[in-house]
């Protein structure tokens, strides 16, 4: 069976077969709305029932919050429909410019930048390019049919390689091999870009970047768009992690504060220990914008890292701060742990 979605503010309508998730069709039929994990994890997809009946599939409850799900509210990534739908959701301009393809490609390096973070360079097949924005991810496609979802850590112009920033988890069916077993000249296939977590470039509001762990390597990627460009906004990085170890290309953030006019760079460190010497900002990452932040209402928001870093950003920047609910942008980096709570 067909049901057919419309779509508001816009009024742009597509079909949706009965076994098919509502971001699926929409992708399908061009429509590109917000997106991050596809899984029922971060919540990106997030929108407004208007009218219609929809059944959600397996998602964290912290993603939609029964409440919410009362109200109406629902996520697109896991929701198939049982009716005709209207539905109240942002939409993304697309154009021709970043088609999702599969592709092979090869291990160019493999770099240690901490005990426990693997920088992997990508080489594509001569003559093949992937044309995607800064801050999009791609999906490796496994044996055995699982994916596994990274964010690129270059700009588009940067394109020698294609660089991805892996944090082991152990016992994880990716990362133990990229910690073991994978080395360079291998082959890994992928399909990409995805996600709509990228720079919006027609604003020219301050912009507020905000990082935990391996979330630096999509916002590093908007810090090298920004330049390329030559943007003059002002951009206040702020990057957190448990100790300063985890702030694995700490170097390269003082680089960029002491070259670019615009940019600002704080560290903030949640669980130093004596031996880490630490005299820079302590405690949540969020918490560290909240201060230096007091009112947001003319600021956009690039966050990126932990779904507990994300969700509590989102909310306290717009409850404390008036921060705009449109100017906050996402990608919150799942585990498969995280799938399993």
């Amino acid at each position: 069976m067909t049901f057919q979605v419309t779509v508001s503010p816009s009024g742009r309508q597509f079909q949706c077969e009965a076994d098919e998730t509502v971001l699926a069709a929409a992708l399908r039929s061009g429509i590109i709305l917000p997106y991050g994990c596809k899984n029922g994890a971060c919540g990106s997809c997030k929108g407004k029932v208007v009218s219609g009946k929809l059944v959600h599939g397996p998602h964290q409850q912290r993603a939609l919050p029964e409440e919410e799900e009362a109200q109406g509210m629902a996520l697109f990534c896991c929701a198939r429909p049982e009716a005709d739908l209207n539905i109240e959701a942002r939409e993304i301009v697309a154009d021709g410019d970043y088609p999702v393809k599969k592709m092979p490609s090869r291990i160019a390096k493999l770099e240690k930048l901490s005990e426990d973070v693997m920088l992997i360079a990508l080489q594509l097949p001569a003559n093949e390019r992937l044309q995607y924005r800064a801050g999009q991810y791609i999906e490796f496609m496994l044996r055995d049919g699982k994916r596994r979802s990274y964010s690129m850590a270059n700009a588009p112009h940067l394109d020698e390689h294609i660089t991805l920033h892996v944090r082991h988890m152990p016992g994880g069916l990716f990362t133990d091999q990229v910690f073991s077993t994978l080395k360079e000249r291998d082959i890994l296939r992928f399909e990409g870009p995805q996600g709509t977590f990228f720079l919006r470039e027609d604003s020219d509001k301050p912009i507020i970047l905000l990082a935990s762990g391996t979330g630096f390597a999509p916002i590093k990627a908007l810090v090298e768009q920004l330049i390329h460009i030559e943007s003059t906004r002002p951009v206040h990085l702020y990057w957190g992690g448990r100790r300063p170890a985890d702030l694995y290309m700490h170097a390269l953030c003082q680089q960029w504060a002491t070259e670019l006019p615009h940019f600002t760079y704080t560290p903030v460190i949640s669980d130093a220990l004596p031996e880490d010497n630490w005299s820079g900002r302590s405690g949540f990452v969020h918490q560290a914008v909240i201060a230096d932040h007091a009112d947001m209402s003319g600021y956009q928001v690039y966050a990126c890292g932990a779904p507990i870093v994300v969700e509590s950003a989102k909310r306290d920047f717009a409850a404390l701060c008036q921060l705009p609910a449109d100017e906050f942008y996402a990608d919150s980096f799942t585990s498969e742990a995280d799938l399993a709570a």
